[in-house]
């Protein structure tokens, strides 16, 4: 018989794999993986209204505007009016942001990357049903989540400020 303490050990060893990688992230870039995630996003497009960016990465457009809060106030990213639409407000990336970008590690655990698109796919298949099937167990489901590895508060509050 399977044990469910043998899988709660195991998603607590994720979780530490986790916090430890985000640590990594924030230590390198300054950036927390929401952060990196969202400027890389942007970069990749040139320019991105927040309502695309937060269908690109998989978060509510309150985070998104957040975030992006904190990378303009940072100097990362700029605001921009559409030159085709003048009221639509749209994402850049500045040249701080694209230095910022270009030693920064991937946001993802790459070795997580290359183990899981090594798998054959209904292996990849299993596995994404099998974790989705765990947070629904756990009524995380409804958690808004990007497609990241990151956990927690990584800075004190006052490093960090009100919106991460």
């Amino acid at each position: 018989m399977t044990n469910p303490s043998d899988l709660l050990k195991s998603l607590r060893q994720i979780t530490q794999a986790i916090d430890l990688y985000s640590k990594h992230l924030l230590k390198e870039t300054g950036l927390t993986s929401p952060q990196l995630l969202v400027l890389h996003a942007v970069n990749a497009q040139g320019r991105e209204k927040p309502t695309d960016i937060a269908k690109t990465v998989n978060l509510s457009q309150g985070t998104i505007t957040s975030i992006v809060d904190r990378l303009a106030r940072a100097g990362l990213v700029a605001r921009e009016r559409s030159a085709e639409d003048k009221r639509v407000i749209e994402v850049v990336v500045t040249e701080a942001g694209r230095a910022r970008l270009k030693n920064a590690p991937e946001p993802l655990q790459q070795n997580f990357l290359s183990a899981f698109n090594a798998l054959a796919e209904w292996e990849k298949t299993l596995l994404v049903s099998s974790v989705q099937r765990i947070a629904a167990m756990m009524h995380a489901d409804g958690l808004d989540a990007a497609p990241i590895l990151e956990i927690g508060d990584l800075a004190p509050e006052e490093a960090r400020g009100p919106d991460a």
